[in-house]
């Protein structure tokens, strides 16, 4: 059932790059006192009553969802019935999705709120439990409809009640070639709770088993890591390092068995549902041509020529004899000292927006001078920022603002355009397909920070905000761009390797990663015997063919961000036409109509030529 199976939280823009940054800023501002909850003024806070009232009403909807779960078997046998039968079922579906969608984002956006909060957390869990019941109930609803004859589904998607439903559906008949007989698809099923097992034991070697010890008398752990190198102490940042990867070195075997088996499951899964590869597989609910992909490491392997500049240029700016691993992320330029309070913050992003029109700088500024976000740090409150988009709700924002991080000024614009994606996506598509994909959802945030970013650079008022302005662009087209794309790159080479039976060994994961960071960093770089063991601390490996996506999307706002500001009236409406067009086209279409074709190499050479004049204007000012 859609609202069994939809995600339960929709934290878009929540990217590594603005986790990593909020545990640097949480970390360094721990001496400050953080205010309780209660001290927070509600002018501060979101206002949660679009979604429910209050919490007893939370209940009280919690009951008839409950109740309506209960009704969900009755429907099994129907599907195929008739026209009718079918459309009765879906708008049963849409309704209790709807309720399902209030009741999740309520709960975990109270958790949100203070995460020692036992009442949240008790939310949570209820209706985590009911919808894990109802999830089992209709579990049939799939190979059900997939059951009625083609013809017949045909006639069925001509009639008038199937109309919202019709996306939905179609998107579920793709499968059809995928899917198994019921007694193979059991056992699957049977098999899925234990495929997260190799992710799952990544996860707690690395955040709860493994010791980093302490450097300084300071914790050295995952979570502080990027504190550490980030340090203009360059010996701090090379115990640091070392430390670190010391860790990672008397595991490594394990490390290397556990993504391994992940990389095996990929594999044995796509060939079990006749794929041709693990990236086929993982490419096709999104309908992505694996030449998208193709094209992404191509077209940035053809341009590493700026990279391996700017890596020079960063050995120099740092007055280093050579450029170790631990010094590419120490920043070339501190940040401008410069107070900017929540309300000047929203006009400064109103009016970089200000080539999108009236109605979206309107509503984005009312939003977040009303109380469609969460601005400031409380006890116990979820770290970094997200939107939280749903289809009744408003598209709320968590924030920890701080007013004298000019980066959270961006944040904020960031996340202001996922809830602006989401505000248009919900009021132009019915329920069952108004929810976009990751790589669509990427493109809107990270154009209102393309505009933001032209916009402070018109305006810079000194030479200092200027150079940190194009540094900090600079580096995050880095790392979303290049470093995303060198993942992408290995992951494609993993995979390939064992479909093609070359058994994973640490040896062989090492050798290979070590390739790609020589490939990626240049001759700049001297690299220690361990650096290479980055390749098996990435957490998103094991979610395998994921990170593509934030470099795809980086290249789409990149050229979409310059066709709407050099072009008119017309780009303008392209523009909106994809943020209206929601879950309604795979990401690919839903571009197109935005005016920038994926499928070609072109908007990546494009996003390529903007890092290399930034890189440009450094060596310049630098």
């Amino acid at each position: 059932m859609y609202g069994i199976i939809q995600k339960g939280k929709s934290v878009k823009g929540f990217s590594l790059f603005f986790f990593l940054f909020s545990l640097y800023t949480k970390s360094m501002n721990d001496t400050i006192r953080i205010p309780g909850r209660q001290e927070i003024a509600q002018a501060d806070t979101w206002d949660l009553s679009k979604l429910f009232a209050h919490d007893e009403a939370w209940h009280e909807a919690l009951a008839v969802y409950e109740t309506m779960a209960e009704k969900i078997p009755a429907f099994q046998g129907t599907l195929g019935q008739s026209a009718e039968s079918l459309a009765d079922y879906m708008d049963f579906s849409r309704d209790f999705g709807i309720l399902g969608e209030r009741l999740f984002y309520y709960a975990d956006l109270r958790q949100t709120e203070d995460e020692g909060s036992g009442i949240a957390r008790t939310m949570c869990g209820k209706i985590t439990m009911v919808a894990a019941k109802a999830q089992a109930a209709g579990a049939w609803e799939g190979p059900e409809i997939l059951a009625i004859p083609q013809t017949e589904m045909e006639s069925f998607l001509e009639h008038p009640r199937i109309a919202d439903y019709r996306i939905y559906l179609q998107r579920i008949i793709r499968y059809r070639p995928h899917i198994l007989s019921d007694k193979e698809e059991r056992i699957i099923a049977l098999h899925a709770e234990g495929e997260g097992v190799p992710n799952d034991a990544f996860s707690v070697l690395t955040n709860v088993d493994f010791d980093f010890g302490t450097i300084d008398t300071q914790p050295l752990s995952q979570s502080s890591w990027s504190v550490f190198m980030e340090s203009p102490d360059r010996d701090l940042r090379r115990r640091a390092y070392t430390a670190f990867y010391n860790c990672f070195e008397s595991h490594k075997t394990t490390l290397a068995s556990l993504y391994s088996g992940s990389v095996k499951q990929d594999v044995i899964k796509a060939r079990i549902r006749g794929y041709k590869s693990a990236r086929a597989a993982a490419l096709f609910p999104d309908n992505v041509n694996e030449t998208v992909y193709d094209n992404l490491i191509a077209t940035v392997g053809g341009n590493l020529g700026a990279l391996h500049r700017y890596y020079r240029l960063r050995k120099r700016a740092l007055g280093l004899a050579e450029l170790r691993h631990y010094d590419v992320y120490t920043p070339l330029v501190q940040s401008v000292k410069k107070k900017t309070s929540w309300n000047e913050a929203v006009e400064l992003i109103s009016a970089a927006l200000a080539p999108l029109g009236d109605e979206y700088v309107s509503t984005l500024r009312a939003g977040l001078l009303g109380r469609w976000a969460d601005r400031y740090e409380n006890k116990g409150k979820r770290s970094g920022a997200f939107s939280a988009g749903s289809f009744t709700g408003e598209p709320y924002i968590l924030m920890n603002y701080k007013e004298d991080s000019i980066r959270d000024v961006f944040t904020l614009a960031h996340e202001g355009g996922h809830s602006m994606h989401s505000w248009y996506s919900s009021r132009s598509n019915p329920f069952m397909h108004y929810s976009y994909t990751i790589i669509e959802a990427e493109v809107a945030s990270t154009f209102n920070e393309d505009l933001l970013f032209k916009y402070m650079q018109k305006n810079a008022g000194s030479a200092e905000m200027r150079l940190y302005l194009i540094n900090k662009q600079a580096d995050e087209l880095l790392a979303t761009l290049y470093r995303q794309t060198m993942f992408a790159e290995f992951e494609k080479i993993s995979h390939a390797l064992e479909e093609g039976g070359t058994p994973l060994t640490v040896e062989l994961l090492r050798a290979e990663y070590r390739k790609l960071l020589e490939k990626y960093f240049g001759p700049e770089m001297v690299f220690e015997a361990a650096s290479d063991l980055e390749g098996l601390r990435i957490p998103h490996f094991y979610r395998a063919f994921y990170v593509y996506k934030y470099a795809t999307g980086i290249s789409a706002s990149t050229a979409l961000a310059e066709r709407v500001v050099s072009g008119g009236k017309q780009e303008r409406e392209d523009y909106f036409a994809f943020l209206k067009s929601g879950g309604s086209r795979f990401p690919i279409d839903s571009l197109k109509i935005a005016g920038i074709d994926m499928s070609s190499p072109e908007p990546i050479q494009a996003a390529c030529q903007v890092f290399a004049k930034l890189v440009d204007e450094l060596e310049k000012l630098l």
